[in-house]
C-alpha cells in the first residue's frame, strides 16, 4: 500500500514538473506584458491629461463637448447662429498655433500631439467655412502630414496666409 501511494506521488510529481516549470518560465512573459500594459494606461491618461490642459490653456473647446443642441422647428429662426468662432480668430488661432508647432518640438511628445491636435481642429474649421475638403480625421503619420500641407497649400490659395511671424520680426514664408 505504501509502496502503491510512493508510486503515484512520484509519477504526479513527475507529470507536474514540466507544468510548473512551463508557468515558471512564462510568468516573467505574463509579468511583462502585464507592467507594459499598465505603463501604456498611464501614459495615456497623462497624454489625455496635458491635452486638455492645452486645451484649456490655448482656449480651444474639446472636441467630446461640442454637442450640437436639436433645434426646434415649429418655431421659425430669426437669425443663423454662426457654426464656429469668427474666421479672423480661426485664421489668428492657426498662425498662433502654427508657430506653437515650431517652438514645441523640442517639448514632451505630450505637448507636441496635444498642439497637432489643436492645430488639425482649426484646419477642420478653416476648410468647413471656406468649403475645401480634407480628410484629417481620418489619417495618421505620414500620410497625416501630406494631408496638412496639401490643406495648408489650399487655404493658402484661398487667401488665407497662414505665414509665421517670429518675434524679431522676421517671417517664416514656408
Amino acid at each position: 500500500m505504501l509502496h502503491g501511494l510512493l508510486t503515484l506521488a512520484a509519477l504526479v510529481a513527475l507529470l507536474c514538473v514540466p507544468c510548473l516549470l512551463a508557468i515558471a518560465i512564462f510568468a516573467d512573459v505574463a509579468i511583462d506584458r502585464t507592467e507594459r500594459s499598465m505603463k501604456q494606461a498611464a501614459t495615456r491618461w497623462r497624454t489625455r491629461r496635458e491635452a486638455a490642459r492645452l486645451e484649456r490653456s490655448t482656449g480651444i473647446e474639446p472636441a467630446h463637448r461640442r454637442l450640437r443642441r436639436p433645434q426646434i422647428h415649429h418655431q421659425p429662426p430669426a437669425e443663423e447662429a454662426p457654426a464656429g468662432p469668427p474666421f479672423e480668430q480661426v485664421a489668428a488661432d492657426l498662425r498662433r498655433l502654427a508657430r506653437q508647432r515650431a517652438e514645441v518640438a523640442h517639448r514632451s511628445p505630450v505637448w507636441f500631439a496635444a498642439v497637432h491636435r489643436a492645430y488639425d481642429e482649426r484646419l477642420r474649421i478653416a476648410c468647413r467655412e471656406l468649403e475645401i475638403p480634407e480628410h484629417l480625421d481620418a489619417l495618421e503619420g505620414i500620410d497625416l502630414e501630406i494631408e496638412r500641407l496639401r490643406v495648408e497649400g489650399l487655404l493658402e490659395a484661398a487667401g488665407l496666409s497662414l505665414a509665421v511671424i517670429d518675434t524679431d520680426g522676421r517671417q517664416d514664408t514656408r
